[in-house]
């Protein structure tokens, strides 16, 4: 058994770059839209880079380990996760998204807490799951007032995204998949969302790649080099090596990072509803991932 330590300097600077990382994914994504559609940049993200690491590190990807249903199973739901996320992108704020997304921790607290011994809530945490929701509430009531629904829709979508994130997790975390490298998890993801995100595109009726700027090359640089493959990697290896509950705490910098860049960046604007629904919910993260238990597996 791995004995993993409390967060150091190490973790306390890695965990905050990370966070800002992911938060830029969704603003990185809808600045690219024009020259590339929604749906074909998450489709573009190679698996290439994964098998290198993988075959330079000496870890089998294809050896027979008995986890090619529950693989292909996690790598189903994170690519259906990918479909709702981009897809939810053209249909919402990039900083809306970013919040909604960022549940994941708390769906899939509340999953482990039924699929997982060892996993069980406490009062504090539920309170945090409530706070969350409460969050969801207050945002959605936006729309539901309104004359008009413009992100309504969006907004669903990434609700749905952030509970099949979760599902992945307690997928990884309940089944065999918990005993395989993390590379070989990462690459049943990578590699089935590489198959369905195009096919999702094109049933849409997207127009794919329409102009290959530089600033389109150099996005899809960091969508795929950078967020999908190093951040995963320095995040399946921070978990490795320090308890999880702490790490998961910093999660609740994601949509806080998101929503910044969203506003600087894409010029979004934020209704004071919508800023006490991200308060909401980066408390609910918090709370939620305060336990000493070993927690969840891995962002996407």
């Amino acid at each position: 058994m791995i004995d993993r330590k409390p967060l150091d300097a190490t973790a306390f600077a890695v965990m905050p770059l990370l966070c800002a990382v992911w938060g830029f994914q969704q603003v990185a994504v809808k600045l690219t839209a024009p020259d590339i559609s929604l749906l074909m940049q998450g489709g573009i993200r190679s698996t290439l880079l994964v098998y290198v690491w993988a075959r330079w590190r000496g870890i089998g990807l294809f050896t027979r380990d008995d986890t090619l249903v529950t693989g292909v199973a996690a790598g189903l739901l994170f690519a259906f996760e990918f479909v709702l996320i981009y897809f939810g992108l053209g249909h919402t704020a990039a900083s809306r998204m970013s919040v909604f997304v960022y549940l994941a921790p708390v769906f899939a607290a509340v999953g482990l807490h039924l699929f997982v011994p060892g996993e069980r809530l406490r009062a504090g945490q539920w309170l945090g799951v409530l706070l969350a929701f409460a969050g969801v509430a207050v945002a959605f009531s936006e729309d539901f007032f309104a004359a008009e629904r413009p992100t309504l829709l969006g907004d669903a979508c990434a609700v749905l995204a952030a509970a099949l994130w979760a599902a992945t997790t307690v997928v990884i975390r309940a089944t065999n998949l918990a005993r395989v490298p993390a590379a070989k998890t990462l690459f049943y993801q990578i590699a089935l969302s590489a198959l369905v995100l195009p096919i999702a595109s094109w049933a849409l009726g997207e127009k794919g790649v329409m102009s290959l700027s530089s600033f389109a090359i150099a996005s899809l640089a960091y969508q795929s080099v950078i967020v999908g493959f190093a951040s995963l990697l320095a995040w399946f290896w921070l978990l490795r090596n320090y308890l999880a509950a702490p790490l998961g705490v910093f999660s609740f910098l994601t949509p806080m990072f998101g929503v910044l860049f969203g506003v600087v960046f894409l010029s979004e604007s934020l209704s004071l509803a919508f800023i006490l629904a991200a308060l909401l919910v980066a408390v609910g993260i918090v709370l939620v991932n305060l336990r000493p238990a070993p927690a969840r597996s891995a962002p996407a």
